[in-house]
C-alpha cells in the first residue's frame, strides 16, 4: 500500500482495489483477504469458509471508534453514530434508536444538532457506504479518494491490513475432488456458497479424476453462470434473475489427487 501511494505520481495512477491471496507453504494453506472477495474450501462436499468480506456493516464499529477517536476525520460534516435511518430535522429533541462504536445492539437518545449529519456509515447490505462513497472498506490504493464536492480524505478508514486463515492440508486426505475456490465478489453478489460447491461437484463429475483442464472448466463454468445471458433486460440468470454486472475473477486450486496435484 506504501508502494502505492509513492509511485501514484509517477505513474499517474488513482483507484484502488481489494486483493485475495492463497499461499501454500510446509503443507498449509494461508489465506489473505483484504477487501470483498472471498474463498472457501470443498472438501468432501462440505463447505470451509477461509474468509471474510469486509464491508462498513462488517466493519461498523472499527469505523465508528477511529472516527470516535479522531473526529476532525468527518470534516464537521458526519457523524459517527449510526441511526435506523436518516434524521429529519423536525425530529430534534425527540427520542430515537441509534448505537456507537461500543454497542451491538440499540438504545435510545435524544436527537441533538449534531445528529442531523450524515452518518458516517449508510445503507445497508451492498449499498453500505462509508461517507456516502465506498463500499469496501479493507484494500489497497485510493490514496487520493474524497467525498464528493468536499475535501474529505477517506482512505484513513480504509485498512490495508488483511485477515489470514490457515488450513492444514496434512490433516486430511483429500481427493480430487477437494479444492479451494477464489472468487471476487463479482461472483459471490448472485451466487451463494452452496451454489457454488454443487458447480464445483457437477463439473468435476463430468471429467476424468486424472484430467488437469477439469478444473479450470469449473471456473469458466462459475463466471458463465453467475454473468447469465444477455437478454433485452440485461443479464440474466438462469432463474431469470439480474446476472453480475460487476467482474468476475475465479480460482479453482485442486487440494489433492493423483499425480503432483497436491
Amino acid at each position: 500500500d506504501d508502494q502505492i501511494e509513492r509511485e501514484r505520481a509517477s505513474q499517474r495512477l488513482s483507484g484502488g482495489c481489494c486483493a485475495l491471496a492463497a499461499v501454500y507453504l510446509m503443507g498449509k494453506f494461508y489465506v489473505a483477504n483484504a477487501g470483498d472477495s472471498r474463498a472457501i474450501i470443498i472438501r468432501n462436499g462440505e463447505i470451509i469458509p477461509m474468509s471474510r468480506e469486509f464491508t462498513p456493516e462488517t466493519e461498523r464499529q472499527r469505523l465508528q471508534f477511529l472516527a470516535f477517536l479522531r473526529p476532525e476525520l468527518l470534516g464537521k460534516e458526519f457523524t459517527h453514530l449510526e441511526f435506523p435511518r436518516r434524521i429529519q430535522p423536525k425530529e430534534l429533541g425527540k427520542k430515537m434508536l441509534y448505537r456507537d462504536q461500543n454497542m451491538n445492539g440499540w438504545a435510545y437518545k435524544k436527537i441533538e444538532e449534531d445528529d442531523l449529519k450524515f452518518p458516517l456509515i449508510y445503507g445497508e447490505g451492498k449499498k453500505a457506504r462509508v461517507m456516502a462513497t465506498i463500499g469496501v472498506t479493507r484494500g489497497l490504493g485510493d490514496h487520493d479518494l474524497k467525498v464528493f464536492s468536499s475535501n474529505i480524505h477517506i482512505k484513513p478508514f480504509l485498512s490495508c491490513f488483511p485477515e489470514v486463515r490457515v488450513y492444514d492440508l496434512t490433516q486430511y486426505e483429500h481427493c480430487p475432488d477437494d479444492v479451494l475456490v477464489l472468487g471476487t465478489d463479482g461472483l459471490w453478489d448472485v451466487t451463494n456458497d452452496k451454489e457454488v460447491a454443487s458447480v464445483v461437484m457437477e463439473v468435476l463429475t463430468s471429467y476424468e479424476p486424472n484430467d488437469p483442464c477439469r478444473y479450470t472448466m469449473v471456473a469458466q463454468e462459475l463466471v458463465v453462470r453467475s454473468r447469465g445471458v444477455l437478454k433485452e433486460q440485461g443479464w440474466r440468470l438462469a432463474n431469470d434473475k439480474l446476472g453480475s454486472g460487476d467482474d468476475i475473477s475465479v480460482f479453482v486450486i485442486p487440494l489433492g489427487g493423483p499425480g503432483n496435484y497436491t
